[in-house]
């Protein structure tokens, strides 16, 4: 049973990271907000792939427990957070509008901003407290 134990505190962070690396696969070909500047055209395709990248690595770190894989998840996460919040401070909301398919208000773009916030912190904490599951210690995936 104590074997067990590590692979269901493991299923919710897996099913993050999947669902992460699914949302970072369907960027691919559109407009990608990062740091502040909204790319278009083969540097949005070269960011999204990018990213892609990152997240199936992270996937494959959660299931394979590897130990770097805690600490790159979360700084990712922190990066995304501070990467959200500068493209709300820098991009004109207009320019956000110009490019949703659906209209949304700059009220609840921002409080979607601070409502993924909450849930990255909330996901990092969780991190941090099954940190000592991720036992395999190889700085290799393969």
């Amino acid at each position: 049973m104590s074997g067990e134990r590590p692979r269901l505190a493991l299923l919710p962070l897996a099913v993050v990271a999947g669902f992460s690396m699914l949302m970072a696969f369907s960027n691919y070909g559109a407009p990608f907000p990062f740091l502040g500047v909204i790319y278009e055209g083969g540097a949005a395709k070269a960011l999204a792939f990018a990213d892609s990248l990152i997240s199936l690595y992270l996937l494959i770190g959660v299931l394979k427990r590897q130990q770097l894989t805690v600490w790159l998840l979360m700084a990712y996460n922190l990066f995304d957070i501070c990467n959200a919040w500068i493209n709300l401070a820098i991009i004109p909301f207009d320019e956000y509008a110009r490019l949703a398919v659906v209209a949304v208000s700059e009220d609840d773009l921002r409080f979607n901003t601070l409502f993924v916030t909450v849930i990255l912190v909330l996901l990092n904490l969780y991190l941090f407290r099954i940190r000592r599951q991720f036992d395999n210690r190889s700085l290799y995936l393969f």
